[in-house]
């Protein structure tokens, strides 16, 4: 089972959801800690292929979006945990899609580091 790391606030901002939508994120998490994919989780546009997806869950009304990176090969990292606004459509709104961006970056500079010695480099 790969690790799961919590980049930036996201632990936080996941733990504010409803328990239902944590429940189902955590499970989203935990099949991809095991390699496996949760059916309603989602390639996150932009990000060139299935290595970020999305999450979605929805409860009273209301959507939460996690969004975690699973390219990196020795742990799932959850970039950004947060509550879709209603103001166009499903789209996610650009100042996300740059934290998302930002953290993705974080998050392979931790992974270069932590696991440099799993692929063998001193």
């Amino acid at each position: 089972m790969k690790p799961l790391y919590f980049v930036g606030t996201s632990r936080d901002d996941l733990s504010a959801f409803p328990e239902e939508v944590k429940d189902s994120t955590g499970y989203a998490l935990y099949l991809a800690q095991l390699g496996d994919k949760h059916p309603r989780a989602k390639p996150l546009r932009g990000f060139g292929g299935a290595g970020v997806l999305e999450a979605v869950a929805n409860d009273d009304g209301d959507t939460y979006r996690t969004v975690y990176a699973i390219r990196l090969p020795s742990a799932v990292y959850v970039l950004h945990a947060f509550q879709k606004k209603p103001t166009r459509g499903i789209t996610t709104p650009q100042r996300e899609i740059a934290l998302v961006r930002e953290r993705l970056r974080l998050a392979e500079a931790h992974h270069s580091i932590a696991f440099r010695q799993e692929r063998g480099i001193r």
